[in-house]
């Protein structure tokens, strides 16, 4: 099993709490071209909702899309934010103990969502259908639990997204075949997952790139993928030579992100 859908691995290493999640959004955070954001830009896709919708997101981890854009949340939206993994899930509660809005907790596997058919007027799941074993077991879920007309918002990226941190990851790697964020559930083959249970269905691309200055955050990023633990100290500080290279020559690293949600309804 590839640790991408280890759920044991995902839990009790890869996201037993923030530090690998925050390390990524950091960077993120500090150098993305696109000033809007991309908490900002996922919210302007929940429109048509009712005033009292009900809200499940799955794989919420820290909580990031609703600790950045608390203004927005309306009142009377009834939020449960879920995660697999419960270091996650505490992390969320944590960042949001200051944010004036209830939010309801529930370590959830989307394979099995413990709620009542026809529950929630939106499913979000940001980043994250990518690491769920059974895709069509978790869809079928996320189908069963949503109400008619309801909308289902799946966040991932493309074949060529993060292309430069890839090539740095492969070049760590003790072994030759290695292929880095092997990604079952892109913005390029998931239309064809979401067909058997969800029409219509819309795919909208955000527009964004890196413009990376920072050498230490770069590093902590590559650190924390869930492919290069016990990769050699060595190999890090090769590529941490090249990085420097490339900033001394050019005055930022250039990295290339290709991100973006399918929108479906029930």
């Amino acid at each position: 099993m590839s640790k991408y859908t280890d759920q044991t691995y995902l839990k009790t290493d890869q996201y037993k709490d923030a530090s690998n999640l925050d390390a990524r959004i950091l960077l993120h955070e500090r150098f993305s071209e696109n000033k809007q954001g991309w908490a900002s830009w996922i919210f302007d896709t929940y429109e048509k909702l009712p005033s009292s919708a009900k809200v499940l997101e799955l794989g919420s981890g820290s909580a990031f899309i609703w600790t950045t854009c608390p203004e927005r949340i309306p009142a009377d939206w009834q939020i449960t934010l879920s995660d697999l993994s419960p270091g996650m899930l505490a992390a969320a509660q944590e960042n949001l103990a200051e944010v004036s809005h209830g939010f309801s907790y529930r370590e959830i596997d989307a394979q099995s969502i413990p709620f009542d058919d026809e529950t929630f007027d939106i499913v979000i799941a940001n980043h994250m259908l990518y690491h769920v074993p059974d895709r069509p077991k978790a869809l079928a879920e996320i189908r069963r639990v949503l109400k008619s007309d309801g909308i289902f918002i799946a966040a991932t990226s493309g074949e060529n997204h993060l292309a430069e941190i890839n090539k740095w990851l492969k070049a760590i790697s003790p072994d030759p075949d290695f292929i880095p964020f092997r990604n079952p559930f892109t913005l390029d083959n998931g239309l064809e997952q979401l067909k058997p249970y969800f029409s219509p269905i819309e795919i909208m691309r955000y527009e964004d790139n890196l413009h990376v200055t920072d050498i230490e955050l770069m590093i902590n990023y590559i650190n924390s993928t869930t492919k290069v633990k016990g990769v050699p100290s060595s190999a890090l500080y090769k590529v941490q030579i090249e990085l420097e290279s490339l900033l001394a020559t050019k005055d930022e690293i250039f990295i290339q992100k290709d991100s973006g949600i399918f929108k479906a309804i029930k």
